[in-house]
C-alpha cells in the first residue's frame, strides 16, 4: 500500500527552496564580484551540487521512513482483510522502533479481543443449544399432560392429581434449569463481579445448612458443621452460600437415609479449605473427570427432576472467587468436595 503524496510534496518544496536559495546566492555574488563572472558561476555550480547531494540523502532517509510506515500499513490491511497471522515482531531503534513496538502491542490486543469474542460466541451458542436440548423433554411431557387433561382422557381423580403434581415438577425443573443456566452464563461471561470481603465462615455455612435442612430432614439425614467462630475468608458470602447449598443438595440426593453430612473447615498459613463430606454411594473413578460438566449426571435414577447443572454452577462460582474445587470419592463409601482458597 504505497502513496507518493508526501514524497511529491517533499520534492516540490525542496526544488522551490533550492531555486530561491540559488537566486539569492546569485544576486549576492553579482554584487560582490561585479556581475556573473567565472567566480559567480563556480560558486553557483558548487552550491547546486551540494543541494543535489543533500536532496538525495534527505530523500533516501524520508523514503526509508515512509517505506516502514507503508509496510506496517500493509500488514494491518492483510490482518484485517485476510485474517492473516501477524509476523514475528521486529526490533528497531528510534522512532520507527517505538512505532513497531506499539503496533505489535495493538496487534496482540486486537488478536486477544477477537479470540475472546469468538469464545463468547461459542459459549453463547453452546448455552442456547444446551437449554434448547434440555427443555425438549419437559416441554413434551407438559404437552402430553395438557392434552390428557384438556380432552378429559383421565377420569380418575387421583390420577389427575398425580398428573398435575408431575406437571408441577417439570415446571420447577425448567425454572431451576433456566435460572441456573442464566447465572452460569453471566458468571462465565464475566458479567457478574464478585464482591469479595472478609466474611465470617460459620454464618455462611450455617445459612447453607439451614437452606437444605428440610430436604435432608425428609431422609432423616443430619448436617453437622465443624468451623471455628473466628475464621474469616475473603469471598462473596452470598455466592459462597449458594455454592455450598448446591453441594449439600448433591450430598443429600446421593446419600442414603439416616446418614451424616459434614461441613468441615481447615485453616493453615497457606490456605483455607471447606470440606463437604457425605456417606453416600460415592462416584466411580471413571466418572470423576465429568462431574463438573453441564447436565452431566452420574446416576439418573437419583432425583429424576435434577438437571445436572448444580456442580457446574458451583465450580464457576468458586473459580470466580479465585478458589478451586476438586472431589475425592470412593464408590459405595463416601464423597468429599473440597473447596480451597489460597491466602
Amino acid at each position: 500500500m504505497r502513496s507518493n503524496y508526501e514524497r511529491n510534496r517533499f520534492r516540490i518544496a525542496y526544488i522551490g527552496i533550492s531555486i530561491l536559495f540559488l537566486g539569492i546566492l546569485a544576486g549576492w555574488c553579482s554584487l560582490n564580484f561585479e556581475g556573473f563572472g567565472r567566480e559567480t558561476w563556480g560558486i553557483l555550480l558548487i552550491a547546486a551540487l551540494f543541494l543535489v547531494i543533500i536532496f538525495f540523502l534527505s530523500y533516501r532517509t524520508l523514503n526509508s521512513v515512509y517505506g516502514e510506515m507503508e509496510r506496517i500499513s500493509g500488514i494491518m490491511a492483510d490482518i484485517m482483510e485476510q485474517e492473516a497471522e501477524p509476523p514475528t515482531e521486529e526490533y528497531k531503534e528510534g522512532t520507527v522502533g517505538i512505532l513497531y513496538s506499539n503496533f505489535y502491542k495493538l496487534l496482540y490486543a486486537l488478536k486477544e479481543s477477537r479470540n475472546r469474542e469468538m469464545k463468547e460466541k461459542i459459549f453463547l451458542r453452546d448455552i442456547i443449544s444446551d437449554i434448547s436440548h434440555q427443555l425438549k423433554t419437559p416441554l413434551a411431557s407438559l404437552n402430553v399432560f395438557v392434552d390428557l387433561l384438556s380432552e378429559d382422557k383421565v377420569t380418575d381423580g387421583e390420577k389427575r392429581k398425580q398428573i398435575l403434581r408431575e406437571a408441577g415438577n417439570q415446571l420447577n425443573r425448567m425454572e431451576w434449569m433456566v435460572l441456573s443456566m442464566l447465572k452460569l452464563a453471566r458468571i462465565e461471561a464475566g458479567a457478574i463481579q464478585f464482591n469479595k470481603t472478609e466474611t465470617l465462615l460459620l454464618p455462611v455455612l450455617s445459612e447453607a445448612a439451614e437452606a437444605v435442612q428440610y430436604l435432608a430432614g425428609n431422609k432423616h439425614q443430619s448436617i453437622s458443621i465443624d468451623c471455628p467462630e473466628d475464621v474469616c475468608l475473603l469471598c462473596d458470602g452470598d455466592w459462597l452460600t449458594e455454592a455450598v447449598i448446591n453441594l449439600l443438595k448433591n450430598a443429600s440426593d446421593y446419600s442414603e437415609a439416616e446418614t451424616d453430612i459434614r461441613l468441615e473447615v481447615e485453616v493453615t498459613n497457606v490456605f483455607t479449605r471447606i470440606y463437604v463430606k457425605d456417606e453416600g454411594t460415592g462416584i466411580p473413578e471413571r466418572e470423576l473427570p465429568n462431574i463438573f460438566k453441564r447436565f452431566y449426571r452420574v446416576d439418573h435414577s437419583v432425583n429424576p427432576n435434577s438437571v445436572g447443572i448444580g456442580l457446574s454452577l458451583t465450580k464457576s462460582i468458586i473459580e470466580g472467587m479465585d478458589g478451586s474445587i476438586h472431589v475425592k470419592s470412593e464408590e459405595g463409601a463416601y464423597t468429599w468436595f473440597i473447596l480451597t482458597f489460597m491466602k
